[in-house]
Formats: structure tokens, sequence, C-alpha cells
């Protein structure tokens, strides 16, 4: 069994959304396993921990997580076009895999969700993509020819699948089949690097 991660920030449960929409795509493919870790929030005021265990929703990522991935779909809300910041602190943490190498050669893939039409999600997905960079991985993007990514009046971009969340309407169903077709194409490839 090929395990994906799928790492994720989420303020208020729509990069959340996105995420399980992810692994529900890498779990239709054959052997592989979809699983889910978020990050806990920062503080903006003091040194701030968390329980080792979220009250609700996806556990904490770890170190070993990422170790132990054969890839990664990583999604960050849309900040002033920028990675939020608990996920930021994350990668930042991720330096003793980048001199191992850990990463190197996995396949990734990057989501966003924004709270309005113009919040930098292609800047953010693009920020995104340098730290995978940096640690030697392959950028997986949507494919070309997913019909959603060109009838979509919602989210969407070659980079990666994007949300507007500013109606709170959730997840449309084209959103959705950019998120299955991203998470499909992420195992497909996984699968085919492991072997």
């Amino acid at each position: 069994m090929v395990k994906i991660l799928v790492l994720y920030y989420s303020r208020n449960g729509s990069t959340e959304a996105m995420a399980r929409q992810i692994a529900r795509g890498i779990e239709a493919v054959p052997d592989n396993e979809a699983v889910l870790r978020t990050v806990p929030a920062v503080s903006t005021v003091c040194e701030k921990t968390a329980a080792d265990i979220p009250e609700q929703g996806a556990p904490y990522a770890t170190l070993d997580d990422l170790k132990q991935c054969a890839g990664l779909a990583l999604g960050s809300p849309a900040y002033f076009g920028n990675i939020a910041s608990p996920l930021k602190y994350f990668l930042e943490s991720t330096t003793e895999l980048w001199f191992s190498a850990a990463l190197s050669g996995k396949p990734a893939a990057v989501f966003t969700s924004s709270g309005s039409l113009h919040g930098g999600q292609e800047s953010t997905l693009l920020a995104m993509m340098q730290s995978l960079i940096h640690h030697g991985m392959m950028i997986v993007s949507v494919p070309c020819n997913e019909i959603a990514l060109k009838e979509t009046k919602t989210g969407g971009t070659p980079y990666g699948p994007s949300h507007v969340a500013d109606d709170h309407s959730g997840i449309s169903e084209h959103e959705r089949a950019i998120c299955h077709a991203l998470g499909k194409r992420l195992a497909t490839t996984a699968l085919k690097l492991s072997k």
C-alpha cells in the first residue's frame, strides 16, 4: 500500500474540505492510502503549545509522516497571497529532511482556499511549490484535460485546486472534481515511482 500524505492547515474548514476531497481521489486509485494530517495554530503573542492530539480533525503532522510518505498533497489558506503561518512554521522545521534528501524524488501537489475572489490563490500555490522544490520533490499539477478545470465558475487552477470561501457555499461540484483529479494523478504518479 502506497501512503500519500495530505498535509494542510485550515482555520475555517474550507481547506480541510478540499483535503478530504483530494484524499478521496487518492483512494480511488488501487493500492493507495491517503493519510490526513494538519498542523497546530501559531500564537502571535507568546510561545504556544498544543495538545499532542487535536480536539477534532486530523492528527498533527510529524517529520516521520513526511519521511514515510510516497507523495504529498500540501494545502493552505491564502493569506494575502501567501502560505498560512502555521503551515510555513511547520515547513521551516523540515531542515533535517532537506539535509538527508528524504523527500527528494517524491511527487507533490498543492491546493488552496481564499476568502475572496482575488485572495492570491495562484501566488499561494507557487509559494508552497518553492518549499517542495527545495526539497527536490516533483510537482504534479491538475491534468490539463480535466473538464471541470475548463468549466468551473468558482475555483480551480492548473497549478492546483482552489476555492473561494467568501459565500460559505462549500466546495462546488467542479472544485470537487478538480480535487479528485489531482488526488488520482498524485496517487498514480506515486505508485509508478514506488515500483
